[in-house]
């Protein structure tokens, strides 16, 4: 198992590597990036400023630093801007540099975790991640929690009454929770409960409320569960069919091998036979499966969820910084999360053999 680990470890050199390589010359060909996105701003204020003070006096002569060359630009937007102003632009975002030579920095910084600081916010990639963390913590923990808690005993009781009125029923219920996305459910909650027409009872927006700081304990656990009861739920909708049914057809396939009818013949009761054997095996898949469902929900699912309902996590964070074009902002959270990504795959694997000794990675050659 020693020798699986450090392979699975070296390998995740070239993985984060190559990951990190294709999405650096994929942002870096789109369009719009840190530079045009200043021309742009400034642009839009020198019209401002120029339809306000079109008379002429005071304010009228704009940045003339920036309107005194005639030069083309490559950049969109740029003509007729003075090529030091761009020059300027370009050295305070590293773009005086080739691309190779950023790649290379940047990869030297970041095996440092040295993730620099935001082009657009007065603050390090660093402290905004662990400030936005909470967040998306908070939400992945308890969706993850809430889908597994709903999630393994249905799907064992749709497996035990396979075919059941119960089943069908329950069956119904699961597809129409998988057909509606997330956001849709998120919507519908807002509409009926958060003061969109019916019900005002829950709040639109932020996880806790402006005073939170001057609440007692028990006032402060009642306002952070009141504030995220609508996310969690929106979330759970679109998580716990998939795994319902996972379980569902795992335990099935359990049910009906050979060891279960030897059980059976031994004189074993029904449930030491169903909890005793077969959900150990059923399990293997689920329960193996948690730190890939957890990070899939910590950072990938809550996007649109952090949006509607303003919750300020990394998700929001991620979003703002490819509107923007926030260069740091984007390959330092990436490279952080493919990393505990990989890490959390591992984990995975490991969770697989303490579940089921049987299994040795190590061996499987």
């Amino acid at each position: 198992m020693a020798a699986y680990l450090v392979r699975r470890l070296l390998l995740m050199i070239p993985t984060l590597f190559g990951i990190m390589v294709l999405n650096f010359v994929i942002i870096h060909a789109a369009p719009g990036g840190p530079v045009e996105q200043v021309i742009a701003r400034f642009q839009s204020t020198e019209v401002s400023a120029t339809a306000r003070f079109s008379g002429g006096g005071p304010g009228g002569d704009v940045a003339p630093q920036a309107q005194g060359g005639k030069g083309s630009s490559s950049y969109r937007g740029a003509q007729g801007l003075d090529p030091a102003f761009i020059a300027e632009i370009e050295r305070q975002f590293g773009f005086d540099k080739p691309a190779h030579e950023r790649f290379v920095k940047m990869i030297g910084n970041f095996l440092r975790f040295d993730f620099g600081s935001s082009f657009f916010r007065d603050e390090t990639v660093w402290n905004l991640v662990l400030e936005k963390m909470p967040v998306s913590v908070s939400l992945g923990l308890w969706t993850t929690f809430i889908v597994y808690l709903i999630s393994i005993p249905l799907g064992v009781a749709k497996a035990v009454r396979d075919g059941s009125r119960f089943d069908v029923w329950s069956s119904a219920v699961v597809i129409v929770g998988n057909a509606i996305p997330g956001f849709l459910f998120a919507i519908l909650l807002i509409v009926l409960f958060a003061g969109g027409r019916y019900f005002d009872w829950f709040p639109l927006r932020g996880l806790v409320s402006d005073n939170w700081a001057e609440l007692g304990t028990w006032a402060k656990i009642k306002d952070y569960l009141w504030h995220i009861t609508l996310p969690v739920t929106a979330m759970v909708i679109g998580g716990f069919a998939s795994l319902t049914m996972l379980t569902k057809n795992s335990f099935l396939d359990q049910i009906h091998q050979q060891y279960v009818l030897t059980a059976r013949a031994k004189g074993l009761s029904e449930r030491r036979v169903l909890y005793g054997h077969v959900f150990r095996n059923a399990m293997l898949i689920v329960i193996a499966g948690f730190p890939a469902a957890l990070i899939g929900i910590l950072f990938t699912g809550s996007l649109l969820i952090e949006v509607i309902f303003s919750l300020d996590g990394l998700g929001l964070l991620g979003f703002q910084a490819a509107i923007s074009r926030d260069y740091p902002v984007m390959f330092g959270t990436l490279y952080f999360l493919t990393l505990l990504g990989l890490v959390l795959k591992l984990v995975e694997d490991l969770t697989y053999v303490l579940v089921d000794p049987r299994i040795d990675f190590a061996r499987r050659d």
